[in-house]
């Protein structure tokens, strides 16, 4: 593994125009009604949560992409294609799950040519050890609550207000990774140095 690489972990999730519902607060006597019109349209959120391996002081990074319908190995690898230019052809360790788009034949095949990028799985029923999952949480109880948008582009908006908040906050991706209980070390811990 490439100890100057970022780690890079990947997830992807659907939102619908149906909406999520979450407890609220209301005026007594006065219980919040939800109107939306039943319609099941859906999205997929592909989020990159990432992190450098040996120099934390460059911080969280966050790459999100949203389209209509679902993903598979096509549409993930033009999302890959995106965090390339995202990370500025920087090393990547990617981390994900073993869904088939994943590992598929054409998806090896790519990644076999790409010198920039590295691909390693999470082990089978474990989400909690993918930091973007707290991600998708975060959204879905705060910007996507009870939202009963008409359109997939309220969801889009809701969305990307999410985004926002969480890459102004910079404490927040590192929190997503703490809650995982993964740590990401310096190959050289700040107190000593490297002639020692």
């Amino acid at each position: 593994m490439n100890t100057r690489a970022w780690i890079v972990f990947l997830d992807e999730s659907g939102v619908s125009l149906l909406p999520q519902i979450r407890r609220t607060y209301a005026p007594r006597g006065r219980t919040p009604l939800l109107r939306h019109r039943l319609n099941w349209k859906r999205a997929s959120m592909a989020g990159a949560l990432g992190y450098h391996s040996t120099d934390p002081e460059r911080g969280a990074r966050l790459c999100f992409h949203l389209k209509p319908g679902s993903y598979d190995t096509t549409a993930l690898i033009k999302v890959l294609e995106q965090m390339k230019t995202f990370y500025r052809g920087e090393q990547v360790v990617l981390v994900w799950d073993g869904l088939s788009a994943h590992w598929s034949r054409a998806m090896r095949a790519w990644v076999a040519e790409q010198d920039w990028l590295t691909l390693e799985r999470l082990p089978a029923y474990a989400p909690e050890l993918n930091p973007v999952e707290l991600l998708w949480s975060s959204l879905k109880k705060r910007e996507l609550a009870n939202l009963a948008g008409d359109h997939l582009a309220d969801v889009a908006d809701a969305t990307e207000q999410g985004i926002h908040r969480i890459n102004h906050n910079p404490q927040l991706p590192w929190s997503f990774l703490a809650h995982t209980g993964l740590t990401i070390h310096p190959a050289h811990p700040p107190n000593l140095r490297k002639d020692q």
